[in-house]
């Protein structure tokens, strides 16, 4: 099969509101590999949701897709097919994609989970939508089998509970488990550790990896925390007012960063063993996308912003072959900045601890 199974070229989704047609997504490229996991990361608001909602068929009513292509390759009937997922119907979308070959795990799982529904039902009627020829038996050991997987122990004990009788990390650990019901080949996760404890939330990412590993998925993760994915990303794309600003490697982005607004992200991650008073933050706001951009978009919140920055919009400068980052700080003719300090002392021990832990 192709190495690469999904392929986003130039997409662009804007939003008509009552205050104007919000600019969500500007044009984003990137690619998913067969068995790596590509995090998307940034603020809130900055286009991440909105651009993972087209490659699950999520349509709103005031949604209009100006532009790109979203190709997705699968195995059909044993054979290779590759189909511009913009350009399927619904009807296709539902019963040959969502679900069997792309699915989501939500970030509240209260509004992915039925209150009135035990799990056991939940978790069964995934697994009938997936494989209708499976009798009553097969599906109930089919659900035992899933809840397993990710992690529960007491199985048959969880199956015959409703969502308000367990925690958030076992109800997130089900809404991962009904996205597996159909043995899907790219996991989409959308901030799926937002609202649990740092505890919790480890077991969680660690089990996504164990999941990634094992079945060998492709894996999209959302999140507007960088530490959250240092160690389940294979690549790296952060995105800013709807573009993608710096892409590369796990360790390009997380020894290496070129962007100013990624140093802004690396630098507001808490660090348990540092005695910071005062977390760094990236002062203002993203801009309005209602309305149109002059250059930088980053510009107006750029403490390092050239003049060139507020009149034109940087190209993706190659760092190496697989490290790009649209800041013209990386233009030949741009003054050097160094990395801040902090974030020169962070990337330093993050190395060290690479090396001892033999990463």
């Amino acid at each position: 099969m192709s190495e690469t199974i999904l392929e986003i070229k130039n997409l662009q989704v804007e939003y008509h509101t009552e205050h104007g047609d919000v600019q969500a997504v500007r044009g984003i490229n990137y690619q998913v590999k067969k068995g790596e996991t590509v995090a998307l990361v940034g603020e809130s608001g900055c286009g991440k949701s909105a651009s993972v909602k087209t490659i699950m068929g999520e349509k709103e009513a005031n949604q209009v897709i100006k532009a790109g292509e979203i190709n997705f390759t699968y195995q059909s009937k044993g054979q290779e097919r590759t189909i511009d997922l913009l350009k399927i119907s619904p009807k296709e979308m539902q019963s040959q994609i969502k679900g069997k070959e792309i699915a989501m795990v939500f970030q509240d799982p209260m509004t992915s989970l039925d209150p009135t529904m035990k799990i056991a039902k939940q978790i069964a009627e995934a697994i009938k939508a997936s494989n209708p020829q499976m009798n009553k038996e097969q599906i109930n050991k089919r659900v035992i089998e899933l809840i397993e997987t990710v992690g529960i122990q007491n199985a048959k004990v969880v199956m015959e509970q409703y969502p308000h009788q367990l925690s958030g990390g076992m109800r997130q650990r089900i809404v991962i488990a009904i996205a597996l019901s159909g043995n899907p080949s790219l996991l989409i996760c959308d901030e799926p550790t937002t609202g649990l404890d740092v505890t919790i939330q480890a077991k969680i990412l660690d089990l996504i990896k164990s999941i990634q590993k094992s079945r060998k998925l492709s894996v999209i993760f959302i999140t507007h925390n960088l530490g959250v994915v240092a160690n389940i990303a294979t690549n790296v794309n952060v995105m800013y007012a709807g573009k993608i600003v710096e892409t590369g490697t796990s360790e390009d982005i997380f020894f290496d960063p070129r962007h100013p607004y990624t140093w802004g992200l690396l630098e507001s991650v808490p660090d348990v063993n540092e005695n910071v008073k005062k977390l760094p933050t990236i002062a203002g706001t993203i801009p309005d996308l209602t309305q149109p951009i002059v250059g930088d978009a980053f510009a107006p919140r750029n403490k390092y912003a050239l003049k060139v920055d507020f009149k034109e919009q940087p190209p993706m400068f190659k760092v190496n072959d697989h490290h790009y980052a649209a800041t013209w700080l990386l233009d030949k003719r741009a003054p050097k900045v160094e990395v801040p300090a902090i974030l020169q002392k962070r990337i330093a021990k993050m190395k060290k601890e690479a090396e001892v832990n033999g990463e």
